[in-house]
């Protein structure tokens, strides 16, 4: 028992009043209180492949079964449904060309490259309700059992039949366009393969008579408009040509005309030449401004722009000369002969560069004025012949305007006849720009059901929908999934993990022939799971607990040990047992205290007598000599049941008698394991944390939550409870090494023929 331990009364919420919360030690490098976290981050996971394989495993039923569900509805509705045959005919759509006037325009039109919106177009055009219309009526299927039952249509209004029967042939009918090529496939499904290919052959007819129809009526059209046009352009050339008749006379052309159009082609000359030399003046106005006005803005650049090569010399003696200067004057100073004489030189060469620019600044400007005057003059003179030259043309003006109206009334007036004539033979030509290529067959075999896809799909589709579902309810579970992830959540050790255990099949039969099978039957053949099969897994699971419980503490094993858990059925009673007996075959004597004084689960696994226990020791009828029971196949191992049932089990458990009856036991026996209820459920072993040297909480993978084990960890550790760590019970082992370890590759292993199976085990309070 712990030393310095406050003799006082525990509440049932968990503290001690009265008594100074110590921080107390953790086994082995766990020192200190637990830092338990806020809030619980359940999105903690292994992302690994085997990580996932493992949660696949895990949920397989879920998987398997939603994939045969899918599967099965795939194969029912496969069998039972109808058999659809689609026909298909190809057809070839050329570009729309115009309108035909003659034979040529016909073949001329056929290079004509379509683009996608007529391609398109042409599609819709298929999909038309008034084609489906025509050959519904065309066929008759408004009658036609394959098409549609007749009965359904009797009551029905005509335009309201009308509309039902287009939409049932739009259902069935499938209009595509190849790509990257000029095609396209019309196919029509139907129950009938006969049916379904006359149908699609006669919708392609409709449309080549519909697309040669539109052509014919647009042709006819135009020669009605082009032969009414016609008398309105012959009163035009006659008018026209009376017109130019009257001007000629009038201001007699005929006799002058020539005449007039040499003088005119003279002046055309004179102003040509005098529009190139006007344009030539310009040109050398433009350049003398703007080297003068290039000149006037940088003077320093006028050598190089006037290319003056006085000027250049001029600017090239001024710089060897102030260089020169410069040298002396660092050398000397002002005050030397030869700089003084050099200053007056630079002055001299300076003034001398001054007056030279100007000089050619003036030259430039008098340059660019004389230019100026020039181009003046030549604007003039051709300003002048282009009077001349008017007054010239001003007879032919009227004249070539009449003589142009004549020329092109007569040339449409003779079009007009032309393309009224090919209009005319062009109406009986049967041109079009569709051909069908290939004739819709009557197809050997349906296009749907396709059986072997659908199953297939709803398999997938299945295993797809179960994968799903079995990570999500992965995700949905914040059970404990593995030691490492309790250590990480709580920052206590893991003393130890007990595999998860069946009773063998063998075992269970046999039990069901003697009548001994059940669940109490089950539950003490995982009990007794270290004295009556000590080569099992589960009884060297419960070693090596039994050893991690030993170490700890770093000062002396511990010998008051209290054994819960968070919540019932997680095996807590079945650790306490058998984490007893281990210890009992290690060295005794040993005592295993039933302190759940509501369940008496210790008490109905051995047998014992219920009428005396440790409820009757602390409340002073029996003596403590008279409740301990010797367990017989273990001779180290002595019980304290629980007793009689009494009204207050928790004023029991926290009386003084309870303190002296634990001080008493833990002198008389090695250790000391005490079974309790669980923490969450009522406050007893809330009530004997305290009073113990170490607390073993005991969770069950895959189980219990997270939040329930944080919740009852701080509960402990408000009581001042020393929890030694965790014993993770019923754990799957889905790694390798652990395979191996307990099961040998597939062999019965390294403990015999009991070795674990995997399977639930049954819950054990």
């Amino acid at each position: 028992m712990r030393n310095g331990f406050e003799t006082s009364l525990v509440t049932g919420n968990g503290s001690a009043p009265g008594r100074e919360s110590v921080p107390y030690e953790r086994a082995g490098s766990f020192a200190g209180p637990p830092a338990f976290p806020a809030q619980i981050d359940f999105s903690q996971s292994q992302q690994s492949l085997s990580h996932y394989w493992h949660i696949l495993v895990k949920r397989r039923w879920t998987v398997l079964t939603v994939a045969f569900a899918l599967s099965t509805l795939s194969i029912i509705g496969s069998y039972k449904a109808v058999p659809t045959y689609r026909a298909s005919s190809r057809v070839q759509v050329e570009a729309d060309t115009p309108l035909i006037q003659s034979l040529n325009d016909l073949y001329h039109g056929m290079g004509i490259i379509t683009d996608d919106a007529f391609l398109q177009t042409q599609l819709q055009v298929v999909q038309s309700d008034t084609l489906a219309w025509h050959t519904i009526e065309q066929l008759g299927l408004g009658e036609n059992p394959a098409f549609i039952k007749p009965a359904a249509m009797t009551r029905l209004a005509p335009e309201a039949r009308k509309v039902k029967l287009v939409r049932i042939f739009q259902d069935g009918l499938n209009v595509e366009l190849i790509p990257k090529t000029r095609m396209i496939l019309v196919g029509f499904d139907s129950r009938d393969p006969q049916l379904a290919a006359q149908v699609a052959n006669t919708l392609v007819s409709n449309y080549v008579d519909y697309n040669f129809q539109l052509k014919y009526d647009a042709t006819r059209q135009a020669s009605g408009w082009m032969e009414t046009q016609l008398d309105e352009l012959k009163a035009k050339v006659e008018k026209s040509q009376q017109a130019l008749v009257d001007y000629e006379r009038r201001h007699s052309l005929n006799s002058v005309g020539s005449g007039t159009q040499d003088r005119k082609t003279m002046e055309d000359q004179i102003l040509s030449d005098l529009s190139k030399d006007l344009t030539a003046a310009e040109a050398e106005r433009i350049q003398k401004e703007s080297l003068y006005n290039q000149v006037r803005a940088d003077r320093a650049q006028i050598a190089r722009l006037a290319h003056n090569e006085l000027l250049q010399r001029l600017e090239e003696k001024l710089a060897e000369e102030k260089q020169e200067y410069t040298e002396i004057l660092a050398q000397y100073g002002p005050n030397f002969p030869k700089a003084s004489r050099l200053e007056q030189q630079v002055r001299e060469t300076d003034s001398q560069i001054a007056q030279e620019r100007d000089r050619v600044i003036e030259r430039i400007r008098v340059d660019y004025t004389t230019a100026l005057n020039h181009e003046k003059l030549a604007s003039a003179a051709v300003a002048r012949e282009k009077d001349v030259l008017g007054g010239v043309n001003q007879l032919l003006v009227q004249h070539n305007i009449l003589q142009r109206d004549f020329e092109a009334n007569e040339q449409l007036y003779q079009n007009l006849i032309q393309r009224l004539k090919d209009a005319t033979v062009s109406a009986g030509l049967r041109s079009t720009n569709i051909h069908q290529v290939d004739v819709a067959l009557p197809p050997d075999r349906p296009i749907r059901p396709k059986k072997f896809l659908n199953i297939s799909v709803g398999t997938l589709a299945g295993l797809m929908l179960g994968i799903m579902l079995a990570f999500g309810q992965e995700a949905l579970d914040h059970s404990i999934k593995s030691a490492e992830e309790l250590e990480v959540l709580l920052a206590i050790p893991t003393l130890g993990t007990i595999p998860l255990y069946r009773v063998p099949r063998a075992t269970r039969a046999y039990g069901l022939l003697k009548g001994t099978s059940g669940p109490d039957a089950a539950a003490r053949d995982v009990a007794l799971a270290v004295a009556e099969r000590p080569s099992s897994v589960i009884a060297e699971a419960y070693r090596s607990l039994r050893t991690s419980v030993l170490l700890s503490l770093a000062d002396h094993p511990p010998k008051t040990l209290l054994v819960t858990s968070a919540a019932a059925g997680d095996g807590k009673t079945v650790t306490s047992v058998n984490l007893a007996m281990a210890l009992a075959q290690r060295k005794g004597p040993v005592l295993l205290v039933d302190a759940d004084l509501r369940k008496w689960a210790i008490t109905r696994i051995f047998n014992c007598d219920t009428k005396k226990g440790l409820s009757s020791a602390l409340a002073g009828v029996d003596t403590l000599e008279q409740v301990l029971q010797q367990y017989e196949a273990v001779p180290n191992l002595w019980i304290l049941p629980a007793g009689p049932l009494c009204p207050s089990p928790a004023d029991l458990l926290s009386s003084e008698t309870m303190i002296a009856l634990l001080e008493k036991v833990s002198e008389r026996f090695q250790h000391v394991v005490i079974d309790t209820p669980p923490v969450m459920a009522v406050t007893d072993a809330t009530i004997l944390s305290p009073m113990v040297d170490g607390v073993v909480l005991v969770a069950q993978g895959a189980r219990t939550s997270k939040a329930l084990l944080l919740r009852t960890c701080r509960i402990l550790d408000g009581a001042g409870a020393r929890i030694l760590g965790f014993a993770l019970n019923k754990f799957e082992y889905r790694n390798d090494y652990y395979g191996y370890y307990y099961y040998g590759h597939g062999t019965p292993g390294y403990y015999g023929p009991s070795a674990v199976r995997t399977g639930q085990s049954p819950e054990v309070a």
